[in-house]
């Protein structure tokens, strides 16, 4: 067997296809659905993901690098990109060149923007990040007017758009911080607006505050985790049945390795490193071949479980780096190379990656984001 095919991640194209279609039932008429790939689309698959928003017909995409934003440019030179994240100034000259859009959050980007555009003709867009409350990236609310004065006089730089980011709307079922920023940004948006003679892409949505708040969608919403058929939270969830707000998601993602082993052992016996597993019966154990290093991650030690021809195969001892035992002594018919899920549906069936953050003590984002990017994707 090829290495390749002992683990890999399979895309469901019609999932994606279902949760674009039904979350840009959310938003109004005029707002630009602006998916985010970023971290290799959260574990699914970059070059996989971008092909098939392509086949939609998204013509705006987020990334969080310019690694990623040259990567989706030299493939689809025609789509507009966001860069949300850091661009070095050394690098400043390759997103100009490539017409990549920059959200800003320093006066140095702006002037160093400023120097290679007179150099080279090319005006460089911007979005000035303001900062409402999270305090993560963004100009404060005292840094606005000499932002807007060196933007005036930095030839070469226009501001494309304004945006921000919430700090506590997703992770609870009481919005009030939200709204204050929300209220922030507006008024802030509103100071900015009034000192130029041009309209701004104004974005400040993700997927909670997209799906739950329209009045934050402004004129693009950048939607993350939900494209991807998963809830941000089980608050949002909560939030979007408790308000009215009926919307489904489909994972996309399912993960899948083979039988690499199948050993029996005597009760008695101990189960892999450290000894933290004990059979108390004769065993029938297979062995997977991933671990850690590929993202199952090393808490589901001795309380994960995988599923094998419908079943769940509870996993024992601890998850090492390139191997996971599990004790399939109760599923009959276990053979070499049975196909065996990690996350996804086997028959009646499931382990989300809800479940296994939950296991983790970690949230989903984390788990399908971990997926280590060497695995092959494969779409279907």
């Amino acid at each position: 067997m090829d290495a390749s095919k002992l683990s890999w991640v399979e895309i469901d194209s019609i999932a994606l296809g279902d949760n674009i279609e039904n979350l840009k039932k959310c938003l109004g008429s005029d707002v630009i659905f602006a998916p985010v790939i970023k971290s290799n689309a959260y574990g699914h698959g970059f070059k996989q993901i971008l092909s098939l928003l392509v086949q939609q017909e998204i013509n705006t995409i987020c990334v969080a690098f310019l690694e990623e934003a040259l990567t989706l440019k030299q493939k689809f030179p025609h789509l507009r990109v966001i860069c949300l994240g850091y661009i070095g100034l050394n690098d400043l000259e390759l997103a100009l060149q490539e017409n990549v859009e920059m959200v800003v959050f320093n006066a140095e980007t702006i002037s160093q923007l400023s120097k290679i555009s007179q150099k080279s003709g090319i005006t460089g867009k911007i979005h000035l990040k303001l900062e409402t409350g999270t305090n993560r990236q963004g100009f404060l609310e005292n840094e606005i007017d000499s932002v807007l004065s060196l933007v005036k006089s930095s030839p070469g730089v226009n501001i494309a758009g304004l945006s921000t980011h919430y700090a506590n709307i997703e992770d609870t079922t009481e919005h009030h911080y939200a709204r204050g920023q929300l209220d922030k940004f507006k008024s802030l948006s509103q100071h900015i607006t009034s000192q130029l003679d041009y309209p701004l892409t104004l974005h400040t949505a993700c997927s909670a505050a997209a799906i739950l708040f329209p009045e934050t969608q402004f004129n693009l919403v950048r939607v993350g985790i939900s494209l991807y058929g998963l809830w941000p939270s089980k608050e949002t969830l909560l939030s979007a049945k408790l308000s009215g707000h009926r919307i489904e998601l489909k994972p996309v993602l399912t993960w899948k390795t083979v039988v690499s082993q199948i050993k029996q052992v005597p009760s008695g016996s101990f189960v892999g490193y450290g000894c933290t597993y004990k059979t108390t019966a004769p065993a029938t154990l297979a062995y997977l071949p991933i671990g850690y290093y590929d993202g199952f991650d090393r808490h589901l030690s001795n309380q994960g479980w995988v599923l094998i021809k419908g079943n769940r195969a509870p996993v024992r001892g601890r998850v090492c780096m390139n191997v996971v035992i599990v004790d399939v002594t109760n599923i009959p018919g276990v053979e070499l190379e049975d196909e065996v899920v990690l996350i996804g549906s086997q028959r009646s069936e499931t382990i989300s990656a809800e479940t296994m953050a939950s296991l983790c003590g970690t949230i989903n984002y984390e788990v399908v984001t971990r997926i280590n990017p060497l695995i092959r994707r494969v779409i279907k």
